[in-house]
């Protein structure tokens, strides 16, 4: 044991002393007990007693107790303000108890055949994955239990099996993996023992259900370093369990301003994406977006060399299969293949019209387009270009701005055609046209008029005006509209640094 003072909410210790009060042992474990440690914010706070479940219920008023490990969610009374009467963080809202415990043999490598609860800490902490895992720290006594060494390898940046690195690895196949995220998440290395281990049964991570492995290998893609973190998962033969299409780019050269094979341009597209802190569905795009250039390679006799001709086509296909494999949400599935599928949109701002432009925001969504154009700057960057947002790219993002600003027309007036016909009593004809886009130069003025009661109301006015002096009223309105319009499209243009 060790004397050491650590900051704890209250909301914790308030958990903490209540268990203590009954007569209880209570102990902060695991991942908190690391990460305050190491000045990092605990995402959960885990309680360890050598109270039973049945024991916990008793003593807390908001609970729920769901799983076969005894594990009970203690749920703070205060639905927003903590103890302290600040807005409750998050981590705080639940806090989990669970009692001391001692697991028999894993026959399929996930889970214990029978879970035994243990009246003894030292029990609990030998059944931890890793060292820095397996500290336990007591609120009231300010002390910190470490029996395997755990802060000392915290302070040498270790990620070290608790006893046996096979026997861990065994129980938990899962924990391979684990090994791997914790090691990029906190810029660890693996110890050699460890290391050997996990290449050693690197095959049982099959035996892990595809949620269990997507959810671990989610936090690696929203580590800072997601590159380093699949480099090492491919070092220790995991990667073939997860996404083995990816090590078909190993050492597959490209052309032209492809200066990296296929898998280190996917790993540095996805490491800008994770540079520039961009969400989970862009990262997982930046890494997909070229999955399918092995499948896709052919020579090319006349330009001798390699093509990937539809490759953008078949990613689609490739990366849908991928992410439903690893079971992702069918939102998540359904972006990340749009973008796959459209990251080779056509630039050239020599070339392209607007209409195409239009048809790039009409194939992806105006939802999406914004983080096409992302995935095209994390994809420049992946090829070693020095620039993500170069002039042309920059022009291009104007012009799907440009396309999608809201029309200055008369489609925007809280009056069409069918309803001035109705109040003026006109027939259709010239005059129509000539009325709405009088309208339209009363609402450019002053769009506070748009409404359909002064709308109908002037209307009724103008349709009985000379038709020369009403087209003259119209012609006027148009122009307008079109100053209007200049005046939008150089701000969007300037907003871009284009012309």
């Amino acid at each position: 044991m060790k004397n050491i003072k650590l900051k704890i909410p209250k909301e914790v210790s308030r958990v903490t002393q209540t268990l203590e009060k009954a007569g209880f042992e209570a102990y902060l474990v695991g991942g908190c007990v690391r990460d305050l440690l190491s000045d990092r914010k605990p995402k959960d706070w885990d309680i360890t007693t050598n109270a039973k479940p049945e024991n916990i219920l008793e003593l807390f008023e908001h609970t729920f107790y769901e799983n076969e490990y005894g594990t009970v969610g203690v749920v703070s009374p205060e639905t927003t303000k903590g103890v302290s009467g600040e807005t409750l963080d998050e981590t705080l809202k639940t806090i989990e108890i669970t009692p001391y415990r001692l697991e028999s043999k894993y026959s399929d490598s996930r889970h214990p055949d029978a879970v035994v609860f243990s009246d003894k800490l030292e029990d609990d902490l030998k059944r931890r994955d890793f060292t820095i895992n397996a500290m336990a720290y007591s609120v009231s006594g300010e002390t910190l239990v470490d029996l395997y060494n755990g802060q000392k390898d915290l302070k040498d940046k270790i990620i070290r099996a608790v006893g046996n690195p096979e026997d861990r690895f065994s129980e938990d196949a899962l924990r391979l993996l684990r090994a791997v995220r914790l090691a990029t998440e906190l810029s660890f290395t693996i110890d050699n023992e460890t290391e050997k281990a996990i290449v050693k049964q690197a095959k049982n991570l099959k035996n892990i259900s595809q949620e269990r492995i997507r959810d671990e290998f989610i936090k690696i893609l929203m580590t800072d370093a997601p590159m380093d973190g699949l480099i090492l998962t491919q070092k220790l033969g995991l990667l073939k369990y997860i996404i083995p299409e990816l090590e078909k780019g190993m050492g597959e050269k490209q052309k032209g301003a492809h200066i990296y094979t296929i898998w280190e341009h996917n790993l540095r597209t996805l490491q800008h994406s994770a540079d520039k802190n961009f969400p989970l569905h862009i990262r997982l795009a930046s890494l997909l977006h070229d999955i399918a250039k092995p499948h896709t390679k052919r020579w090319h006799k006349e330009k001798k060399e390699w093509t990937f001709y539809g490759h953008d086509v078949v990613g689609k296909r490739v990366s849908r299969e991928i992410l439903e494999r690893l079971r992702f949400p069918k939102q998540t599935i359904e972006i990340v293949t749009k973008l796959v599928r459209n990251h080779l949109f056509f630039s050239d701002i020599d070339k392209i019209t607007l209409s195409a432009v239009r048809r790039i925001i009409c194939n992806v969504g105006p939802e999406n387009v914004w983080d096409l154009m992302k995935l095209r700057t994390c994809d420049r960057i992946g090829m070693g270009r020095p620039k993500e947002k170069p002039y042309r790219l920059r022009k291009y993002m104007a012009m799907i701005e440009e396309a999608m600003k809201a029309p200055v027309s008369v489609k925007m007036l809280k009056i069409d055609g069918k309803r001035l016909m109705d109040v003026s009593g006109e027939t259709p004809g010239p005059k129509i046209g000539f009325v709405l886009n009088a309208l339209l130069e009363d609402v450019l003025d002053d769009p506070a008029l748009n409404t359909t009661k002064y709308l109908e109301k002037r209307a009724q006015e103008l349709i009985k005006l000379p038709e020369n002096e009403l087209k003259a009223l119209g012609e006027k309105g148009k122009e307008k509209k079109e100053r209007e319009e200049e005046k939008e499209i150089k701000a969007i243009r300037a907003r871009h640094w284009v012309k």
